[in-house]
């Protein structure tokens, strides 16, 4: 998305119709997988978390699940280093899970896609990231 200028200062344009689409898929998908399950006290788990308990299958497939949002990144024209820090988070997601126990609860804990759409939303100048 590109920045314009104007009497008020930098501001970004609005997003395209097709951005909008995509960042709605990527919300969808960040809380499906990291924080779709509210447990009383306020901690949230999602799917991410459940699959990574089957031992390095479960996570190697949540690990190419959320390289989708790296690729989404590229697309939308992140930059490089914004490409690089999320890679970096997903590849630290998986070390986390492919750890026994401690690992599925740190996991649980990183939360790498909503890190991840964070990220996004912060380059086409949005701040609706899940927390």
């Amino acid at each position: 998305m590109a920045a314009a200028t104007g009497f008020a200062g930098r501001y970004n344009e609005a997003a395209t119709p097709e951005t909008e689409a995509t960042l709605k898929r990527l919300r969808w998908l960040a809380n499906f997988l990291d924080t779709a399950i509210r447990l009383p006290g306020g901690f949230r788990f999602g799917a991410d978390t459940i699959i990574g308990l089957t031992p390095v299958a479960g996570d190697v497939a949540t690990a190419a699940i959320a390289c989708y949002f790296v690729y989404e990144g590229k697309r939308l024209g992140l930059p490089r280093s914004a490409l690089l820090k999320m890679s970096g988070n997903v590849v630290l997601d998986l070390l986390l899970g492919v750890t026994p126990v401690l690992g599925d609860l740190a996991d649980t804990w990183f939360k790498a896609n909503v890190r991840n759409l964070a990220i996004i939303e912060k380059h086409v100048g949005r701040t609706r990231a899940l927390r």
